[in-house]
């Protein structure tokens, strides 16, 4: 063995203090078994950890050094991707317009504090498929289950929080939007099993290969919630609401048509303008709505999402004949999937979000609204015996007992965002992490020298509001 350099003890101790206190940082003693191998590359090079380097021929070198240049920057992006921060886009309108689309965010994993990867074999920058493969992304073994190591705060009430779409553990391939309860609910469980060519393959997805969602946190575990007129209430008590929340409302004009100035002075995207009077099938609704006159819909009525101020600037409009905000009967089904509640979209609860270690009796109402927490969530077997007993993981039970957090989230563009609403709680364990930083927003209705770029969204920090 040859003699070991003052600089090689260096680059090890620096090296073996930071993969020390990784070690500690994730509570798992085991991996400090990779001191040995720090050892062996830095110290007794036993294995030619760099014995390509030693290659004659230059090309051969050349391309064996491209080679380890890459496969150290996906190792350290995967790393940074799972445990420092994550960018996400922003897809859809549900938080217009504290967060637009176009978006582009760093997603700080430190904040909540990271997980331990459910799948720890995966391509990092990819969700859960492989783009033009067209295949998972991740190997379903081994597959972990969840730990969350310590970050530097926790959810708190009125964060917006970016997680795992709970209802995502199974999908129909081809049609993933609704999600495959309400698939099953709308179009029956043997048709979406049996007709292949029109749902595609069923498939599980582990929690962290679900789609990521973003939100606003509503309802903190131990809550009881409800939706009176579109207020949301906590244990009872008004809650604070965002102030750039938004409802639909159709507006109706004297029979002029807005131009993109008065869109743009309201802050309406095109994909948000919908001209209904248009369409000759919405004649019954608008009817229905109060619109025309005779059974005729004789001027052109919009329905548009607004903030409270363009709602202010709107019904100031010498233009606008009327305005009215959408009834909840327009706004589909609400959770629980196959349960009858009588809530609506912007009628909803009281619901009771779930709190680790509190204990519930297993009645059927309960178990409507708690049975996707028991079985697919904290992974128990639950059987409803004709009888009305129940067994959990084989044990008849009458009461359970949460092992996990839960959190009730909302989108701030209430009329047009599926949420919490629709499918349910977010477990602890889906918690992805805090968005905090705009790096970049691009608006799609302009193009990129002519606005496209929205400079001052830039390097903007995300607040809770």
């Amino acid at each position: 063995m040859k003699q070991i350099t003052k600089r090689q003890w260096i680059n090890f101790s620096a090296w073996a203090v930071i993969y020390i206190l990784f070690s500690i940082w994730m509570e798992n003693l085991w991996l400090l078994l990779g001191v040995i191998v720090l050892i062996d590359i830095f110290l007794t090079k036993y294995i030619p950890w760099a014995g390509w380097k030693k290659a004659k021929n230059p090309k051969v070198r050349e391309v064996l050094e491209w080679i380890d240049d890459i496969l150290f920057a996906l190792i350290a992006v995967y790393i940074i991707n799972l445990f420092v921060f994550q960018n996400y886009q922003i897809p859809t309108s549900s938080l217009e317009k504290s967060l637009l689309v176009g978006d582009y965010l760093f997603v700080s994993k430190l904040s909540y504090g990271p997980r331990v990867p459910n799948t720890p074999i995966s391509f990092p920058l990819v969700q859960n498929t492989l783009p033009i493969l067209n295949c998972k992304s991740y190997l379903e073994w081994p597959e972990w289950g969840y730990k969350r190591v310590k970050g530097i705060g926790t959810v708190k009430r009125n964060d917006i929080v970016v997680f795992n779409f709970p209802a995502g553990d199974t999908i129909a391939l081809y049609e993933q939007n609704p999600d495959f309860y309400n698939l099953v609910e709308r179009d029956g469980r043997d048709n979406v099993l049996l007709n292949k060519a029109r749902y595609g393959e069923i498939m599980y997805r582990p929690v962290d290969k679900r789609e990521n969602y973003v939100k606003r946190c509503i309802g903190m575990p131990g809550d009881t919630l409800s939706i009176i007129d579109n207020q949301v209430y906590i244990n009872g008590r008004e809650a604070y609401n965002p102030e750039n929340i938004q409802f639909n409302y159709y507006v109706e004009t004297d029979g002029s048509i807005l131009t993109e100035e008065q869109f743009r002075m309201l802050g309406i995207n095109k994909s948000d303008r919908d001209l209904v009077s248009s369409n000759s099938g919405n004649r019954n609704l608008l009817l229905y709505l109060g619109f025309g006159e005779e059974g005729r819909i004789v001027t052109p009525v919009y329905r548009l999402p607004m903030t409270n101020k363009a709602l202010e600037m709107v019904k100031r409009m010498p233009t606008v004949k009327q305005v009215r905000i959408e009834p909840d009967n327009l706004g589909g089904t609400t959770y629980p999937t196959g349960y009858y509640t009588g809530w609506t979209r912007d009628n909803f609860g009281p619901l009771w979000i779930p709190r680790k270690g509190e204990t519930i009796r297993l009645d059927e109402r309960n178990l409507a609204l708690y049975h996707r927490c028991i079985r697919n969530y904290e992974n128990n077997t639950l059987e409803i015996m004709p009888d009305g007993r129940v067994f959990i993981n084989g044990n008849p039970e009458m009461s359970y007992t949460f092992k996990y957090d839960y959190y009730f989230m909302m989108g701030d563009n209430r009329h047009n965002s599926l949420d919490s609403r629709s499918w349910g709680f977010v477990p602890e364990d889906h918690v992805v992490g805090k968005p905090i930083l705009i790096w970049l927003s691009l608006d799609k209705d302009r193009s990129l020298f002519s606005g496209g770029i929205r400079w001052e969204r830039m390097f903007r920090m995300v607040h809770a509001d």
